[in-house]
């Protein structure tokens, strides 16, 4: 069926079934079919709308998140070839990427060449998240456990004495690199805690601290060198998606400790997260200002997943319901198991291709939901 041609869903249960059928009938396939490189490894970075391949350099991200996709999709019984699809993003990406203090280079070439050497934090977020679950649905291959330790080892050259780490970036101060970070180190710490559960508690407290503002509660972006806000422009961003993000990432850590700060924390971004939902198109803008006006009203994909994963723990049964319609207007393409990725403030979408690093946002959206339904 034309998913243009369904009906709105009517329940949360139906919201269920049409994710459940569209990752394991769609999604899956295409992406295993036509986003892998089945000649040279590895996973492109993007898909035409139409479905096709669109080679070039590949960031180390993509091979992380891709893994993560395939593993996860192992876990929930998909029956498709999970399992080489997974260990195809891995063996790439070990071959490829791997640097010998134990970090992930950036970039490589459509050939595998190295194209940048950088390490960058949030590719070595990917790097813990994609070993973290490969390694919890089929651990006898290869010890990705050493794996892991060796980024978690070479972090240590990427502190700021100050606190935290330091990315690789033209903003080296910044929030997003720890919550993928946080994302990482939980993923680990389901598998043997330790040392992970330690990482995560240090990011968690930077965020409690540092990232959330203690007056407005609502999470900052961009720091000095000593974790002040930065002055002018860049210190008033506010993004809507990555309230929710650290809201569910926060809400995890807090049921896990006990810790009822971090649990009203993450309400707190939530309710933040909600003031950046257009009224009239009911997607979750990109950005605003500090003082909750419209900074970026072009919506992305990704913002729209969060939200969803947010409105799953927090939200009523109508929130939920809208949540999930909205993000299925992205999901809408000719080739079914794409996705748009920028809807404009008039309400058309952008003609590009479909990134690779969105299926990551979709899948982790669509395993809550999955779980919120019973599937």
């Amino acid at each position: 069926m034309d998913p243009r041609d369904e009906a709105p869903f009517k329940s949360l249960d139906a919201a269920g079934a049409w994710y459940d059928r569209w990752v394991r009938e769609a999604a899956l396939p295409l992406w295993w079919e036509r986003g892998a490189d089945h000649e040279r490894g590895g996973y492109h970075e993007a898909l035409s709308i139409d479905g096709d391949a669109r080679p070039g350099p590949r960031r180390a991200r993509v091979q992380g998140r891709q893994t993560y996709v395939f593993a996860t999709a192992g876990a929930l019984g998909w029956d498709g070839p999970w399992r080489e699809a997974a260990w195809h993003g891995m063996d790439f990406f070990l071959d490829r990427y791997l640097r010998p203090d134990g970090l992930f280079r950036t970039l490589v070439g459509l050939d595998g060449a190295p194209l940048d050497d950088t390490p960058m934090l949030y590719d070595q977020a990917f790097a813990l998240l994609g070993t973290a679950t490969l390694h919890k649905v089929d651990p006898s291959r290869i010890d990705l456990r050493k794996v892991a330790l060796g980024v978690l080892n070479g972090l240590d050259s990427m502190r700021n004495p100050a606190g935290g780490f330091v990315e690789n970036i033209a903003y080296p101060y910044q929030a997003n690199a720890h919550m993928h970070l946080l994302e990482g180190a939980l993923a680990w710490a389901e598998n043997e805690g330790g040392a992970w559960d330690a990482m995560a508690d240090e990011i968690v407290e930077m965020a409690l601290k540092v990232f959330i503002d203690p007056k407005g509660g609502f999470l900052r972006e961009f720091f000095d060198v000593d974790w002040r806000l930065v002055d002018g422009d860049d210190g008033r961003l506010v993004e809507p998606g990555h309230q929710f993000e650290w809201a569910w990432l926060l809400e995890k850590w807090g049921r896990l400790r006990g810790r009822e700060d971090a649990l009203a924390a993450a309400r707190g971004l939530y309710e933040a997260g909600r003031r950046g939902i257009d009224p009239g198109r009911l997607v979750v803008m990109n950005e605003l200002w500090d003082d909750f006006s419209v900074r970026e009203a072009t919506a992305r994909l990704w913002p729209q997943t969060e939200h969803l994963k947010a409105e799953l723990l927090f939200g009523d049964e109508a929130d939920k319901i809208d949540a999930a319609e909205v993000l299925r207007r992205y999901l809408r393409t000719p080739a079914e198991g794409a996705w748009r990725d920028k809807l404009r403030p008039d309400g058309t979408f952008i003609d590009e291709p479909a990134p690779a690093t969105s299926f990551y946002h979709i899948l982790c959206a669509c395993t809550e939901l999955f779980r919120a339904t019973g599937r």
